[in-house]
């Protein structure tokens, strides 16, 4: 199958179908092109790289498969609504397998945590920490309970273009207290100050800092308990591989190597698309699943923004940039687990390098995900695939990533070789890099941030962009920079938004 090849071609006659032109093909934008193909429009991706997948691109060196984004999926139901949409079943097309542990922390004095989803395992391994905590563990959960069921099952695929709509919600979020960090809410449960990281540290893999993101995001602890966390056979990119299926399934196109430069806008309506290349594309609608900063800063003209101006955009808060090795290895390590987390001696100091004071510290954390744990065919036999990511500041740092991304890397494989991969400098057979500077420069990530707009109160549900322009009609938009936010599930639940947002199509007359 070429899912870059056009699905039109053989077309020859007269489509009656209103046409959506979708700009990215990330999780946020092949779920609304679904979406859009299920309401009867005739549905025309355009990616800038040469293949699908977005965030979620998949990079193919020496034997080795890396994703380049996402690695679980914590809300399988997301995904099995898509299939259903187009009357097939999610688990024919793509194989998950339940993580466990979820995921392995590694605190700098060498003790570890596995966390999974037997609570009583949980329980267990917390009393060694701390007896007392064990308690505070349950009271915990129930508090992310009551926020994954405001957060989750409320608001996260609610439509939040109108004041209306967040007055609404308004009440339940002040009994909360939304306005207490993550942190702060995991501390009033739990004491030892390595099991407070433990349940705090999720905010950062999509793009917050736990000390200043709004509490309801505790609700991803409740949410994995509930769900689970899965990894798919074949990687992330079958998952991208599946849905473009059903795109072509549906009749649309998804073309690649197709840049979009500029959002056709007349008399405050969009009108279509100019691409690099030279062409223009007309449309009815455009859906945006490019980042949502960058969309207004470069691709609409000023004189078409009122709400989300230069100014507006350049003064708002951003997510935390990422380093992320790619490197695979002659030879296995059977003991280090799906995923695990490696923390740094600093956690509050680190972060606040990170966000508020945007430099490169000399310590740092990293996230190791080794696919191969659970897939080895991701790997030639006898070796493993894996990336280190790194929280780093986004590009207001002062760090010239052309020049010193080297260094950096080899800082990685020292403290990886100190902790959990012994020997691994001779072992490494094929490497790849992926800095900030290659998230501005080929993702089209405004400042280089890995997650767009930071997720803190003053910046989420209708603080953000909305999914319907606030400036152009027929321009709306999905992924991690709108509501709900960043990750799989807030990104495929955005299309669910602009779903409830866009009528059925109605056809055109010849």
């Amino acid at each position: 199958m070429n899912i870059a090849q056009s699905a039109f071609e053989s077309i020859e006659t007269f489509d009656p179908r209103p046409t959506a032109l979708v700009i990215g093909t990330g999780f946020g934008g092949l779920a609304a092109a679904i979406r859009l193909g299920a309401k009867g429009y005739r549905v025309h991706m355009l990616e800038k790289l040469d293949s699908p997948g977005g965030r979620a691109y998949v990079y193919r060196q020496d034997g080795f498969t890396f994703d380049a984004g996402p690695t679980i999926v914590t809300a399988p139901f997301l995904l099995e609504e898509l299939w259903a949409l187009c009357g097939k079943n999610f688990s024919d097309d793509v194989d998950l397998r339940p993580m466990d542990p979820f995921f392995r922390l590694r605190f700098d004095d060498g003790r570890t945590f596995d966390y999974s989803g037997d609570k009583a395992r949980n329980i267990e391994q917390i009393k060694t920490f701390c007896e007392a905590d064990a308690d505070g563990y349950e009271r915990y959960l129930k508090a992310s309970e009551e926020r994954y069921k405001v957060g989750f099952e409320g608001l996260v695929d609610k439509p939040f273009d109108s004041l209306a709509a967040l007055f609404q919600f308004m009440p339940q979020l002040i009994r909360l207290r939304s306005d207490r960090s993550v942190y702060q809410l995991v501390s009033r449960y739990i004491r030892d100050p390595q099991l407070r990281m433990t349940m705090s540290f999720h905010p950062l893999l999509i793009g917050g800092n736990p000390f200043s993101v709004t509490s309801v995001y505790t609700l991803i602890s409740f949410l994995e308990q509930r769900y689970g966390v899965w990894s798919a056979m074949g990687g992330t990119g079958s998952i991208v591989k599946g849905m473009a299926s059903l795109i072509e399934g549906q009749g649309g196109k998804i073309e690649c190597n197709a840049e979009v430069e500029e959002i056709l806008v007349e008399q405050g309506t969009v009108r279509g698309v100019r691409l690099r290349d030279g062409r223009t594309l007309q449309s009815d609608l455009v859906v945006s699943n490019a980042d949502a900063a960058w969309t207004y800063r470069h691709m609409i003209s000023p004189e078409h923004r009122k709400r989300w101006t230069n100014r507006k955009i350049e003064r708002s808060h951003y997510s935390n940039g990422l380093f992320v090795w790619y490197f695979g290895t002659q030879g296995q390590y059977p003991d280090v687990p799906h995923h695990s987390v490696i923390l740094g001696p600093r956690y509050r100091g680190l972060l606040d390098d990170i966000f508020k004071r945007k430099v490169l510290a000399e310590d740092f954390s990293l996230y190791l995900h080794r696919p191969t744990e659970t897939d080895p065919s991701l790997a030639p036999e006898g070796c493993d695939a894996f990336y280190a990511l790194v929280p780093v500041p986004h590009l207001d740092a002062d760090v010239d990533w052309p020049t010193y991304a080297e260094t950096f890397k080899q800082r990685i494989c020292q403290r990886l070789e100190e902790t959990m991969l012994p020997g691994l400098t001779d072992k490494i057979v094929t490497s790849r890099l992926l800095t900030p500077q290659d998230f501005q420069d080929r993702l089209n990530s405004f400042k280089g941030a890995g997650f767009g707009f930071e997720p803190r109160i003053t910046q989420s549900a209708w603080f953000r962009p909305h999914n319907r322009s606030e400036d152009i009609e027929g321009l709306h938009l999905v992924g991690a920079g709108t509501h709900p936010g960043a990750g799989m599930p807030a990104v495929i639940s955005s299309a669910k938004v602009i779903d409830q947002l866009i009528p059925a199509a109605v056809p055109h007359r010849a």
